[in-house]
């Protein structure tokens, strides 16, 4: 039996509100299309299924994402396997959207892991360079209270790990989609399956590859995390550690020029030297950076101390006329000025994650 009209346009709409981001969760997105497409009550039979959703979240990635997406699932694939080959001792499994081919912009990759600490997970991830976020929800699921562990990383695509007991490993786990069991893959598996769906793929040389591409945003992180940790003169930054001043300074440029990805970079970046060494912070900030900004972010940087000479008049005539040549001369005293004024005890700012994850979509947008 065709499914009806209704059922259709429902499916539509909750597949346009998941792939635009507006809803997370297929059941929200149901009720919220059914609301807005049919004012009074729906019947159970015009409710289109999870697969329907998915399958119609699909066609929107190919109208929109195009030849792109066949290539962005290629590379979550490797990169997937390559985070496997990583974690091969807690035998992981792959599942979900990278492993079917149902990927849309934003898709995770979905891992199961299989470990009795979930700290080994995070130990062999942070030997790696690899920063995760531990997130634990207690659901209440058939009468039975249980504790839900995952793990976020954000390297060149993002990763949730599902962290389960040992005991779990052979457990068929249900699919919230479509009711079956979820299928997964384990690295021989998942090897075979690329090694079918890619032909003239050669594993060996794809993961090698991937591992010589770095996050530049992980190592961003990385720079970053220590700074919470470097205590500043009360005098000249009363309100407290180097990341939390980093942090106002990146929410005043974001005010100034949201879209500037370079010059939010710079006001982010522009004190990460301090963790390193604290006399020459600039040189030091600057050479753990190297390869990883742009010339233009690099030059703001470099010059954001020579800032405070500016306002304060110290600066030598032949410098500054040097500074003013720049054609980002503007921004650089924009930087100096969000600069003095992040200094202020007390006062909310943005998460750091969350600030990287503003500049990579901007980065990401703008590169599509």
């Amino acid at each position: 039996m065709q499914p009806s009209k209704l059922r259709r346009q429902i499916a539509w709409q909750a597949a346009r509100l998941m792939y635009s981001r507006e809803e997370s969760e297929y059941y929200r997105a149901k009720m919220k299309a059914a609301r807005a497409i049919h004012k009074g009550w729906v019947k159970p039979a015009d409710l289109p299924s999870n697969a329907e959703i998915r399958d119609q979240i699909q066609t929107f990635a190919m109208i929109h994402e195009g030849e792109r997406q066949t290539e962005t699932l290629r590379d979550m694939r490797i990169e997937a396997l390559r985070m496997m080959h990583l974690l091969r001792r807690f035998h992981p499994r792959i599942i979900g959207s990278v492993l079917t081919g149902h990927i849309r912009h934003g898709s995770d990759i979905d891992l199961h892991v299989f470990s009795d600490s979930v700290e080994s997970i995070r130990g062999e991830l942070e030997y790696n360079g690899i920063v995760s976020d531990l997130e634990e929800k207690r659901i209440v699921k058939q009468g039975e209270r249980q504790l839900y562990r995952h793990l976020y990383i954000q390297d060149r695509h993002k990763f949730e790990l599902t962290v389960y007991p040992t005991n779990k490993l052979n457990f068929a786990f249900k699919s919230s989609i479509t009711g079956k069991t979820i299928e997964r893959k384990s690295i021989a598996q998942f090897e075979q399956m690329l090694e079918l769906e890619y032909p003239s793929i050669v594993l060996t040389d794809e993961l090698e590859e991937a591992a010589e591409r770095v996050d530049r945003f992980q190592v961003y992180l990385s720079l970053l995390l220590p700074m919470e940790n470097v205590k500043q003169s009360p005098r000249y930054h009363p309100e407290g550690d180097a990341l939390y001043h980093s942090l106002q300074v990146f929410d005043l440029a974001c005010d100034a020029l949201p879209y500037d990805e370079e010059f939010l970079l710079a006001a982010l970046l522009h004190d990460v030297g301090k963790a390193i060494d604290p006399y020459d912070h600039v040189l030091a900030g600057l050479e753990a950076l190297q390869g990883l900004i742009t010339p233009r972010t690099q030059w703001l940087i470099a010059n954001h101390m020579e800032v405070h000479k500016i306002q304060d008049r110290t600066i030598g005539a032949r410098a500054h006329r040097r500074l003013r040549e720049n054609e980002s001369y503007d921004e650089l005293i924009l930087l100096g000025e969000c600069d003095r004024h992040g200094r202020v005890s007390g006062v909310e700012t943005t998460e750091l994650e969350d600030a990287l994850e503003y500049i990579r979509e901007i980065s990401d947008s703008f590169s599509a």
